[in-house]
């Protein structure tokens, strides 16, 4: 098997747990546990990625969390799964049957979050199709608005704008109505 393809083992049960439940108003959904988020059992937990800085620096959080921290986004309404809940590493490791998207559908029907929000390109287009932006989509998921926002990764820095985390933070925020 040539190394781009190898991948950590597939496990019989998630590399990382979702962090879902009703009521949340965002949900994030990357492609696969990176092998430092597999390895330290946290999401987003390469130091070289943005993706607790965006959070933060979008107003999505009132601090900066660490990557541990994950367990506690629901008090701020997020969540967050992965397409490929049973594999880890690079997207261009991950073996061609890894994702999962009739599961994500199942749960985005279960939990219905205000918002789906994926933090990459590769899984989005697995769910939605190839035709999709940066930013908010036409087609929801059932009840459920759905982003494309760029990857958080270090390794895809060249495409990195925090602009469209920006745009979701906005459109999220609760109306004076809404309080």
């Amino acid at each position: 098997m040539p190394l781009a393809r190898q991948s950590l083992p597939r496990t019989d049960t998630s590399i990382l747990p979702d962090v879902l439940r009703p009521g949340l108003r965002l949900v994030f959904c990357g492609t696969a546990a990176g092998k430092r988020s597999a390895q330290e059992g946290a999401y987003y937990a390469h130091p070289g990625n943005l993706f607790w800085r965006a959070l933060f620096q979008a107003g999505l959080t009132p601090r900066l969390l660490a990557p541990a921290e994950f367990p506690l986004l629901p008090e701020f309404g997020i969540g967050l799964t992965d397409l490929a809940k049973r594999h880890s590493g690079n997207d261009d490791e991950l073996p061609k049957d890894a994702f999962d998207v009739s599961g994500l559908r199942s749960k985005i029907d279960i939990y219905s979050p205000g918002v789906l929000a994926f933090t990459s390109k590769n899984a989005a287009r697995a769910v939605l199709g190839p035709a999709i932006h940066y930013g908010a989509q036409l087609q929801p998921l059932g009840t459920t608005r759905v982003y494309v926002l760029p990857s958080p990764s270090g390794q895809a820095r060249g495409h990195w704008s925090l602009v469209p985390w920006q745009a979701l933070a906005k459109d999220i925020r609760p109306t004076p109505q809404d309080r």
